[in-house]
């Protein structure tokens, strides 16, 4: 059976650069930095006191409008918002599309409760070593007295899609994956396939995430995954340049709208681009590391490349994973170096988590809409901070300023914690 093409006809974006796609984008060509101190929670105690936060946001609007969001998770609130925007924006209309062929796969991250009454109790400080270990009757008694059932039913990843599937009239195929740092990447590759083999005509992909709560610092802190460059926020989040320390955790959120190209042209939608490749892996290696020769990472881009029909001679870009961590970038490196062959120095490579952070669930969905703008402006952005170059990474990372380019076809990388390889390939609509 001949398999149906997919296009994207809508995008949305929450980030710390912009609430809006035309905000974070016009930020990120600029090589603008969403890098600031925490607000969010006292962080004065904690080994890393920055972050990428999402600036500006107004709940406020929402909750007028949707008193049941009362409890809803910061990241559901950013999910809503980059929703709505790319509901208006592929121009859906409750009319144009058969709610029961419109459908959902959502990246949804965990939901941050607040812990900081308990950490401030239990947790004098991290410069003793790491937190002390928790009494867990005094950690029952907490939350007895703190959560209500309803904060503990918000807290839960599904909720965001239960809320996008509400207000969307969304009643088709429907599923949340947390597959970390490739989840909203896998709910896009995913959205891909239900349309390609006829599941649905309407697909609403991408994902949301804030882990910019203490709990959350407090994990990666233990990891030493975080950079600790605090009194150079602006300048933390450095992917494969020589001195990067670690990435910078960020919240925000992309979406989507995916759809039957036949669906699209009859109701005269906008086309930003075609999804045409989707490789998921894992590397069954480690919790937190990559297999050190990358094989399931080299493996998901192969198969997103051979799905889309294109060689290593036709790839214009990759939004690189480029989380800024030193194993990371010089293993991604290497991967793209045994999948692009004598191309690899030839293909322009950024990291936009240099000046959006890395926004963990969401992540893949903000910068699969970051390559589709990049076919759209003929524009790549940049990865700033790169400064110092590093003998292990050395590809062509498009140094801090934004460079034209005439991009055709587009591949976004996503590797997640406990080895889960995403890559997407998306290419320049050119007629049915």
């Amino acid at each position: 059976m001949l398999k149906r093409r997919v296009v994207v006809t809508g995008m949305g974006a929450v980030t710390p650069l912009g609430n809006s796609v035309r905000d974070t984008w016009l930020r990120l060509t600029q090589g603008k930095s969403g890098i600031g101190p925490i607000t969010l929670f006292d962080a004065s105690r904690f080994p890393t006191r920055i972050a990428g936060e999402v600036k500006g946001f107004s709940f406020e609007k929402w909750l007028e409008r949707n008193p049941p969001l009362g409890c809803a998770s910061r990241s559901t609130f950013f999910a809503l918002q980059a929703a709505a925007e790319a509901y208006k924006d592929a121009r859906l209309e409750p009319l144009s599309v058969n709610p029961n062929r419109f459908g959902i796969y959502f990246g949804a991250g965990d939901s941050g409760i607040d812990f900081e009454p308990f950490i401030k109790t239990l947790v004098p400080s991290f410069k003793s070593g790491g937190p002390e270990i928790v009494d867990q009757g005094k950690y029952l008694q907490y939350s007895a007295q703190n959560m209500s059932a309803l904060r503990e039913l918000e807290s839960q990843p599904f909720m965001t899609v239960t809320h996008l599937t509400r207000l969307f009239d969304i009643r088709g195929p429907v599923s949340n994956c947390l597959t970390a740092c490739a989840a909203s990447s896998q709910a896009m590759g995913e959205a891909f396939e239900w349309i390609r083999r006829g599941d649905a005509d309407v697909m609403m992909a991408g994902g949301a995430h804030s882990m910019i709560y203490p709990m959350g610092v407090a994990g990666f802190s233990l990891l030493t995954a975080l950079s600790t460059r605090n009194s150079e926020p602006q300048r933390a989040s450095r992917p494969f340049d020589k001195k990067r320390d670690g990435f910078v955790i960020a919240e925000g959120a992309g979406v989507l709208i995916l759809e039957d190209l036949k669906h699209a042209l009859k109701r005269k939608a906008p086309i930003y681009g075609e999804v045409a490749g989707y490789g998921s892996t894992a590397d069954a290696y480690r919790l937190t590391d990559m297999d050190p020769e990358g094989r399931g990472a080299v493996r998901a881009m192969q198969i997103a490349m051979e799905k889309a029909c294109v060689g290593p001679e036709n790839i214009d870009y990759i939004n690189a994973h480029g989380t800024s961590t030193s194993v990371n970038d010089s293993l991604e490196t290497l991967v793209i170096k045994k999948v692009m062959g004598d191309y690899a120095s030839k293909v322009p490579v950024s990291s936009t988590k240099s000046m959006l952070g890395h926004m963990v669930a969401a992540a893949g969905g903000v910068e699969a809409i970051i390559c589709l703008m990049a076919i759209r402006d003929s524009i790549i952005p940049p990865t700033i901070n790169y400064e110092e170059p590093d003998p292990e990474c050395d590809l062509d990372y498009v140094p801090n300023t934004a460079r034209r380019s005439n991009v055709q076809v587009a591949l976004s990388n996503s590797f997640g914690f406990g080895g889960q390889n995403i890559c997407l390939a998306v290419r320049r609509y050119h007629g049915s």
